[in-house]
């Protein structure tokens, strides 16, 4: 989300009042004032914007710079249709409206309308164009109505104040087209529906929670940050999940062995049981093997239906003792050594 003031400039010269463009040249900037504004607010609700009328006696501030829907409305009331357009005198303007921002960390941005004649010679567009890109000033310039007589000098400023690709000249012909819905489909927003992603923040038209994003932006951001709240508190979820999978993978385990256990005679499971008893009451060692005959009486002595004289388990309990004598004499062989 870019952070920006952005001054709008409208061409309410004599020349707006012809109807080449839906409804007429005038009302199809008010709509594309409309549009640019909420989508500027939509993009970042830090955005600001103002408004300035190019014509008449010279041109007219109507709104500084404004996050508040409601004043560039009342800005926009009374704006009538007069005089000629003076684009560079309105440009200049623009200029120095941004350069009093309140936040200086936003970046600076101008987007003219010009629906007639250009009056300035094309040498002094182009200076105006270095000055504005000197001063860190992106432009922007709708070029309508007088798009073929205005063509060549437009070409020149923008691309003097052109900075990295910043600055778009849109020509839009005549026809039954909506002013605003090319200017949608244009450099001009096409950066910031481009910044926006998948999370809906181009255009009210792309917006996927069913309310059209240009009418709140405020709500449009709000349900976008909630949107990826959950997206993130779901990605931790199934973390977690894929976490206790592995850990109940080890308790499948060690439920494999105790069906290996049960596998295994019983007096396979008596002599393992002794040993494992023996190993937890202290280890290896001279004493221990002393007491071994006494514990393992102990121990078949407590288990029931067990009879510590069968055949079987002395034959494995005398296994045992065999194992551990072997065991003890080769740790004392290397001991000597």
């Amino acid at each position: 989300m870019v952070l920006e003031a952005t001054v709008l400039i409208i061409d309410n010269s004599e020349w707006s009042r012809n109807g080449d463009y839906t409804p007429n040249r005038f009302q199809a900037q008010i709509d594309a004032v409309h549009y640019l504004f909420s989508i500027k607010r939509s993009d970042n609700p830090e955005n600001t914007v103002g408004l300035i009328a190019n014509a008449g006696d010279s041109p007219d501030v109507r709104v500084s710079l404004t996050a508040d829907l409601g004043v560039m409305l009342k800005g926009m009331q009374g704006l009538q249709v007069r005089g000629e357009s003076h684009f560079d005198t309105g440009i200049q303007i623009a200029q120095l409206v941004l350069k009093h921002r309140a936040n200086k960390y936003q970046k600076q941005r101008i987007v003219a309308f010009v629906s007639s004649p250009i009056d300035a010679d094309e040498k002094s567009l182009v200076k105006l164009g270095k000055k504005l890109k000197k001063n860190g000033v992106s432009i922007d310039v709708v070029n309508f109505g007088e798009q073929t007589s205005n063509e060549q000098k437009l070409t020149a400023f923008v691309d003097a104040a052109n900075n990295n690709n910043t600055s778009h000249l849109v020509t839009i012909p005549p026809g039954p087209h909506v002013l605003s819905e090319q200017i949608r489909a244009s450099p001009i927003v096409g950066e910031i529906q481009t910044g926006a992603g998948g999370s809906g923040g181009g255009g009210g038209g792309d917006f996927d929670f069913g309310m059209d994003a240009d009418m709140d932006p405020e709500l449009a951001l709000a349900l976008r940050m909630s949107l990826q709240e959950e997206e993130e508190r779901q990605r931790r979820e199934a973390a977690q999940q894929g976490g206790a999978s592995n850990s109940g993978g080890g308790e499948g385990h060690a439920d494999d062995g105790d069906a290996m256990m049960e596998d295994i005679d019983e007096d396979e499971q008596i002599r393992r049981a002794i040993q494992m008893s023996l190993m937890e009451s202290g280890g290896g060692g001279d004493d221990l093997n002393d007491q071994s005959d006494d514990v393992v009486a102990s121990l078949l002595g407590s288990l029931p239906g067990v009879d510590p004289n069968d055949p079987d388990i002395q034959d494995a309990l005398g296994s045992s003792d065999q194992s551990k004598n072997t065991g003890n004499g080769s740790n004392k062989d290397k001991s000597q050594e």
